[in-house]
């Protein structure tokens, strides 16, 4: 490790510990010394001038909270002595000059994708089942079951093994202490599937549509109905129930008017007017088989990275997150910008005290209103519940060393780039302009990723500082550690560690194109994401209440 400190901003008054540091140490920076006055656990920040209770501590740059009492140089940032502070913000026109990054040595690439009759292409190509009310969960449970493990789509066929060998040892010897509990170390994709061009069976299951308000309805009809517009979806199960708020015409009707010429497989399936549950199972699974080999002539052909729709997501931060991961996907996502692509930010609560930034960064003023009356509404909605987003950074997040939320929105916009925004999007909107698009959802890992992939995102990259096993259904979800230590203890689920960011042995740009260089991979298919593998596919519609 070439350095045991780092200071991010010039007008910063905190350093970053990059390694665990003790009292009484003398850490060295920029031909200045500083005395620890106690332990700083590594990915924490100390303060190097003495403080006064109410100063404004800087990080970034930019303001990311306040002391609330004295601090002496020397001693550690913590939520016993730091509140969260965060500037004001209006839209001041736009002043913004980009350097886009020198993009000629990947000029040339292209990815294998499924190409659909709309013009977009998909890096996936999947069948999905979509109830339109969680009355129709449990059937969907049963066909899961059943298309999964007939057709080589489980992840669990080491656990059933594994089960399988303690049941024989209960049953002979009585002892289970000689039973093998070592798992092979890295999953592969079967070889023997039927299905050789359709690359899983999706199951959207849901706690909505009926009960709750009419509106929650809508909201979820839509997202369903982009999830069926998906360039990775190639065709679509649909069970409704039959008498609940969502109604099959109303999602029929949602699904038309995001793409008239809509052209998938589909089977479309009401359980009250057949009936009879066995006759509406074994119905769904003959008619899905059918649409199975439809989908299956489907190949793989060139298309340009312009095709690309890339979310970037945090979640399970840690201290180095702004540091590392996030940064080096924002180089990622201006190399992609650059080449024409599309790249969805979301997490609106994670956006807090950058905000002047990216208004800063929006040549269209329409879209720099709805940011502000987004992120304004959002933040009096959940003041109004007695909260904050204040609130925001998790214990998880907290011990690791983000103490305030400014703090981790400063290192969660990193994903974005430094491009110009060239859109705002509302829950369930479709990126349709090439570029940096925000996308309003909450931090909530997985209302988030499935807030990206409805609005068309086609892979996902995942940052995360302490290790958080989720997916998407329908996108590819790429995992990137913040650190070594994380992806040596979590192999199975990190697929590219930015640790060495961090040791000093590879650069953000270094970083930044070997994550570019994976992407083109995975939406090739040449790769599967170890999410993928491990069939993590998690969709939580978000109803716009109060999630942070």
């Amino acid at each position: 490790m070439k350095n045991k400190i780092l200071k991010l901003s010039p007008a910063d008054n905190v350093l970053v510990a990059l390694t665990n540091l003790t009292e009484g140490e003398v850490v060295e920076l920029d031909n200045d010394e500083f005395h620890l006055q106690e332990n700083i656990p590594a990915k924490h920040k100390f303060f190097i001038t003495d403080m006064a209770a109410g100063d404004a501590i800087n990080m970034y740059g930019i303001l990311v909270g306040r002391l609330t009492v004295a601090a002496a140089r020397g001693t550690r940032m913590h939520t016993g002595n730091t509140q969260h502070a965060s500037e004001s913000y209006q839209y001041r026109g736009y002043r913004y000059h980009w350097q886009a990054p020198d993009t000629s040595k990947f000029n040339r690439l292209t990815f294998n994708g499924f190409h659909r009759s709309d013009g977009k292409v998909g890096t996936a190509n999947y069948w999905i089942f979509i109830p339109t009310v969680f009355c129709e969960n449990r059937n969907l449970d049963v066909i899961r079951e059943v298309l999964e493990n007939e057709l080589g789509y489980s992840a669990t066929e080491n656990y059933k093994a594994y089960t399988r060998a303690l049941l024989s040892a209960s049953r002979e010897s009585g002892s289970l202490e000689d039973v093998d509990t070592s798992f092979p170390g890295s999953q592969t994709r079967p070889a023997d599937r039927p299905f050789k061009n359709v690359d899983g069976i999706r199951f959207l299951t849901h706690q909505g549509g009926c009960g709750g308000i009419r509106q929650d309805a809508e909201v979820l009809g839509k997202l369903l109905a982009a999830y069926a517009n998906h360039p990775n979806v190639g065709g679509i199960t649909i069970l409704s129930l039959g008498c609940q708020n969502l109604q099959l015409p109303e999602l029929l009707a949602h699904i038309k008017a995001q793409n008239p010429q809509f052209d998938k497989p589909m089977v479309v399936l009401e359980q009250q007017e057949i009936g009879n549950e066995e006759t509406l199972i074994r119905t769904a699974i003959k008619k899905t088989f059918e649409g199975l080999t439809i989908i299956n002539s489907q190949e793989r052909k060139p298309a340009t990275l312009d095709k690309l729709c890339i979310g970037v997501k945090c979640g399970g931060s840690d201290g180095f997150s702004g540091i590392s991961a996030n940064p080096a996907v924002g180089y990622c996502s201006d190399l992609l910008v650059a080449m024409g692509g599309k790249i969805i930010l979301a997490e609106f609560p994670e956006l807090c005290g950058v905000e002047q930034n990216l208004l800063d960064r929006m040549g269209d003023p329409r879209s720099a209103n709805k940011f502000t009356d987004l992120m304004k509404r959002y933040e009096t909605l959940v003041t109004q519940a007695g909260s904050g987003f204040h609130m925001n950074p998790s214990p998880g997040n907290i011990r690791d060393g983000l103490i305030t939320d400014a703090m981790k929105s400063a290192g969660a916009a990193k994903k974005g780039g430094s491009s110009p925004i060239a859109d705002v999007l509302d829950y369930t909107e479709l990126a349709t302009k090439p570029g940096l698009n925000l996308l309003c959802t909450p931090g909530n890992d997985v209302e988030a990723t499935t807030g990206k992939a409805a609005s068309g995102a086609t892979l996902i990259l995942f940052t995360t500082g302490l290790g958080t096993p989720t997916g998407n259904p329908v996108c590819p979800t790429i995992k990137i550690s913040t650190n070594s230590l994380l992806a040596e203890k979590m192999q199975d689920i990190i697929d590219i560690n930015t640790g060495p960011i961090i040791e000093g042995t590879k650069t953000i740009q270094e970083m930044g194109e070997e994550i570019f260089l994976y992407c083109i991979r995975c939406a090739s298919g040449e790769i599967s994401p170890k999410a993928v593998l491990l069939n993590q596919n998690d969709f939580i519609p978000w109803k716009r209440g109060v999630s942070l």
